[in-house]
């Protein structure tokens, strides 16, 4: 008895992992939010989504100098031990 085997992709081939990204709805237009700054950048460039320290999730795409600072995100980041 033969066991099946699952095709390889072939030398040179691409493959694209799929990623749902589930975008949060609501204080994204009121608020700043705290995420790593790698993650914010990255985001930036590539417009995907990051995730804040209150578990947020959205793309930036405006300037976090005109919002106010989360205060779930500002209680959980001073909250971090140094």
């Amino acid at each position: 008895m033969t066991t099946p085997t699952t095709p390889q992709p072939e030398s040179g081939t691409v493959t694209q992992e799929r990623v749902d990204y589930r975008y949060d709805e609501g204080d994204e237009e009121r608020f700043s939010h705290y995420v790593p700054k790698d993650a914010l950048m990255q985001a930036m460039i590539e417009g995907t989504p990051v995730r804040a320290l209150c578990g947020k999730m959205w793309v930036p795409s405006r300037d976090p100098e005109r919002f106010p600072v989360c205060p779930e995100c500002k209680d959980i980041y001073e909250s971090i031990p140094d």
